[in-house]
């Protein structure tokens, strides 16, 4: 296909085919190299009925179940305008959460390896059960997936502000739970507060440049001080849920008279039977994500507190694997749409009604969590910002886990870890290399792109003291 460099990070694929939008990616060449299967992605997308706009990449774009991961799609709820899973991805409702601490990495010195010893015990990680939280039943887990954070706090693990500082306040509407069937519920029962695996993590980290002080200042960051994020999701849960739904809507499609070009991309219209219980299932597993985080949270408070003496405040709650009913302009006219954001971020801007009263003037904050070992970042929505009000989610990976794993040892990313300075608490070295930074885009390059494509402005840089894996 043919990249049309419409201006600096932005690129156009025109129609072609079955194509009812154009491809639009963010980016720089350099961080498109290798990503011919996810750009075809772009243009599959691109067929999906009720599409408006674009078919939309973010700079991390790369490979994914159906649509890219980094790919942006709204389609048109009145108009016939269809939502499909592989927009969301398996793991539902994946997001980052970000603390500050009241302290600076001065003061937290002293007592960093026992608060890492701490969370090394207190959280848990894994592919397998585990979790903060032990339910009493499936009705407990019902109130979660209905409640979300909300229900979290209401039991004691939060405070009230966390609700205001987290995204839908901490739980999404009309979430369904009579359409999470009883496999998805089986595998949600012992997972509430865990990590999970792969590139989900905790991390400390520190404050290591401040690019808009105004910004920072109503997020509650400065400079110097210590932060912990927290990249997690919706667990077997989620990922259960994905496929149940799936496979419902690709016995649905010719029903539906759909055709697409790529299974994965199965979908059915927003506003249809599939539709409407694939968004009630997603929600639930979306309160399910946010309950996790809150734990999980929770959980860290306690070993900062007991271990330093140190108090965590919430920053920002952010999903970047989810389908919301928004309204945007579109052509002009206003219109509801279905906005599915894999591997993306909403990024509302200033003066949004969504955003709480304290965040309105600077905007929403975006949260990128970078490779292990590299800094992340905190962004923030600005007007007219493009794709929906969208940007990045991450550094987006060059490399599969295998490779990655073929490519280098524990003992050589161990060793990097700690010349650097980094206090590492792995469930195990050796699966740690397929989370090697060099599996990954350049998460600078990535934040450099969104910003001169003009989807969000930088806020802060943080750089990593210790990490939790799973």
């Amino acid at each position: 296909m043919e990249l049309v460099e419409e201006r600096p990070y932005r690129f156009r694929i025109e129609r072609h085919a079955d194509m009812r939008v154009p491809g639009i990616v963010f980016a720089s060449r350099d961080l498109l190299k290798g990503a011919e299967q996810a750009l075809d992605q772009v243009v599959d997308v691109a067929t999906l009925p009720g599409i408006v706009g674009a078919s939309y990449a973010m700079p991390d774009i790369h490979w994914g179940y159906g649509f890219p991961i980094g790919g942006v799609a709204a389609t048109d709820v009145h108009a016939g305008g269809v939502v499909s899973p592989g927009g969301v991805g398996f793991d539902i409702s994946c997001g980052v959460r970000l603390l500050a601490a009241d302290c600076d990495r001065t003061e937290l010195r002293p007592a960093l390896h026992a608060v890492m010893d701490g969370l090394d015990r207190a959280i848990p990680r894994g592919a397998g059960p585990g979790g903060v939280w032990r339910l009493t039943g499936p009705g407990q887990l019902e109130r979660i997936l209905e409640g979300g954070s909300r229900y979290a706090v209401e039991q004691g693990h939060g405070e009230d502000r966390d609700l205001a500082r987290c995204e839908d306040g901490g739980a999404v509407a009309d979430a369904d739970v009579t359409r999470v069937g009883p496999r998805a519920r089986e595998r949600g029962l012992g997972q509430v507060g865990s990590l999970g695996s792969a590139n989900h993590f905790l991390e400390i980290q520190q404050v290591a440049e401040v690019y808009d002080e105004r910004a920072a200042a109503a997020f509650g960051l400065s400079g110097g001080q210590v932060c912990v994020m927290i990249h997690c999701g919706s667990r077997g849960l989620g990922h259960q849920i994905c496929t149940d739904h799936v496979r419902e809507m690709g016995r649905a499609m010719a029903r539906h008279r759909i055709r697409v070009p790529d299974r994965q991309l199965a979908c059915a219209p927003v506003e249809s039977p599939e539709g409407r219980a694939y968004l009630g299932a997603m929600a639930a597993a979306a309160n399910y994500g946010r309950a996790n985080r809150q734990l999980l949270t929770d959980a860290a408070r306690r070993v900062f507190e007991r271990a330093a003496g140190v108090r965590l405040t919430l920053v920002y709650d952010v999903s970047h694997n989810l389908a919301k009913i928004e309204t945007h302009t579109v052509d002009g006219t206003r219109r509801l749409l279905c906005v599915h954001r894999k591997g993306a971020t909403r990024a509302f801007p200033p003066g949004h009604p969504d955003l709480p009263d304290d965040l309105s003037e600077a905007g929403q904050p975006v949260l990128i969590p970078g490779t292990m070992g590299t800094a992340s970042y905190v962004l923030a929505g600005v007007p007219g910002g493009d794709a929906f009000a969208s940007a990045c989610h991450g550094a987006g990976r060059t490399m599969s886990r295998h490779e990655a794993m073929r490519t280098f040892t524990d003992r050589e990313l161990r060793a990097r870890l700690e010349h650097a300075g980094i206090a590492a608490r792995p469930l195990s070295w050796r699966s740690l290399p397929e989370e090697a930074p060099e599996a990954y885009k350049d998460v600078d390059a990535v934040v450099v792109a969104g910003e001169g494509a003009g989807l969000c402005r930088r806020v802060a840089r943080l750089v990593p003291l210790g990490v939790v894996k799973g």
